[in-house]
């Protein structure tokens, strides 16, 4: 199981990358290629839905979430050995953490 230090870090790495997948300017080369791809069949189910996972930070963060989670307890040894269903625990809360941090950027630039 991982530490509450060790929670705290992935969550910020998470929330980081999450924006940087969804929201920052150094991507827009990326999504605008993903876009123009959608839009030569834009009734594609699954271009459809290639477009709402890369637009939405739930749906990112969740999966970046999990890259993360599993780079990490992988290459810290930390994978075997420790239930799946612990695992995923620990993804829900990295997960959830790293929403937290995407609503309270979120509401503070509204405030700004």
């Amino acid at each position: 199981m991982i530490t509450l230090p060790v929670l705290a870090l992935l969550a910020f790495a998470s929330y980081r990358a999450t924006q940087l997948a969804v929201h920052d300017t150094i991507l827009d080369p990326v999504r605008d290629r993903i876009h123009a791809w959608h839009e030569r069949r834009p009734d594609s189910a699954v271009r459809t839905a290639v477009i709402s996972l890369i637009s939405c930070v739930y749906c990112m963060g969740w999966w970046i979430s999990g890259a993360l989670l599993a780079t990490y307890l992988l290459t810290a040894g930390r994978f075997h050995g420790v239930p799946l269903l612990i695992h995923g625990v620990e993804w829900l809360a990295v997960a959830g953490a790293g929403v937290i941090l995407n609503r309270a950027d979120d509401t503070m630039g509204r405030l700004g």
